[in-house]
């Protein structure tokens, strides 16, 4: 399988003076395209003898001081977290042609930041955030819908839900921030903002 890029490219003089404003930009963009769930991740860490694992996971929020998104502290990714805080997150925008890649620390946020998030999902997931103790083994769907709804049951529609005090956000502060934008011949433009003291840095790849 093999898919055709567009010839339009990105040039240095057309970024954003740091990547924040250059990441609101894109982000606006992409989901003004249509695309399913722009704010969806891929988060990378690894674990204590440095074996990678991947999954995805929502941009809940970002500022300039970083990437936000929240978890079970005790999952694999909180695990791997605790012990190396070093990550990568992706944003693979396939439908437009581009993708970026954020290196840096993560670290949690704090548990007031955590309680205000939550307070803005949706009932069931908080719900769900109580129900699964996430990475772990379950022995059934049964025993999952079981936990569901009993919890359910305690706290009805309409009631105020704790957040868990085992969920909660990281924030991810980036040391390079990677704009890739798809090109006609496999000659893609990727330009890397990579911080420098109080500032940043640009500077371009080969694909």
């Amino acid at each position: 399988m093999r898919a055709a890029y567009r010839e339009a490219g990105l040039e240095e003089k057309d970024l954003a003076a740091d990547p924040f404003a250059q990441f609101e930009r894109w982000f606006a963009e992409a989901a003004g395209s249509g695309l399913h769930e722009p704010n969806a991740m891929v988060l990378a860490t690894v674990d204590e003898l440095a074996r990678p694992s991947t999954r995805t996971v929502l941009l809940k929020q970002f500022d300039r001081r970083g990437f936000v998104f929240f978890t079970n502290h005790g999952s694999r990714k909180g695990r791997d977290l605790a012990g190396n805080p070093h990550v990568s997150l992706l944003f693979p925008w396939h439908g437009i042609a581009r993708q970026i890649v954020v290196l840096g620390g993560a670290e949690r946020i704090g548990r007031a930041e955590t309680a205000a998030y939550f307070r803005t999902r949706p009932h069931g997931s908080q719900l769900g955030a109580w129900a699964s103790e996430q990475s772990s083994k379950v022995a059934s769907r049964a025993e999952l819908d079981r936990l569901y709804a009993d919890l359910a049951e305690r706290y009805p529609e309409g009631s105020d839900v704790p957040a868990p005090p085992q969920w909660g956000g990281y924030r991810v502060e980036p040391r390079s921030v990677e704009f890739w934008q798809g090109r006609e011949n496999r000659l893609h433009d990727r330009l890397r903002y990579v911080r420098a003291g109080d500032g940043w840095t640009v500077e371009r790849l080969c694909p």
